[in-house]
């Protein structure tokens, strides 16, 4: 059994100012399997429609930075976000 703190939400993972303290935050933290096997699995078969959303820039660096962090893809990401937030407000669907 590992001794390491389980990270079950994305919201758990801080703000790391500099690469050591992100380093000594990894040493004593991992993801939970099932939150990264959620980010990274697709249903075969599974449509996506393309859309156009606008936003500044600068929101859009961050985006991508926090997703680089966790080792995402920056849409990948937004749409796991989406989900989630998703099932925070209508659960039974």
């Amino acid at each position: 059994m590992s001794d390491l703190i389980q990270i079950r939400h994305w919201e758990e993972i801080p703000f790391f100012p500099n690469p050591k303290e992100e380093a000594n935050y990894w040493a004593n933290h991992q993801l939970d399997p099932a939150l990264l096997a959620a980010s990274l699995s697709r249903t075969e078969g599974q449509e996506s429609t393309s859309i156009t959303l606008r936003m500044d820039p600068r929101m859009l660096s961050r985006l991508k930075r926090l997703a680089a962090r966790r080792y995402l893809n920056y849409q990948s990401m937004i749409k796991q976000w989406l989900a989630e937030r998703m099932e925070k407000e209508n659960p039974e669907t």
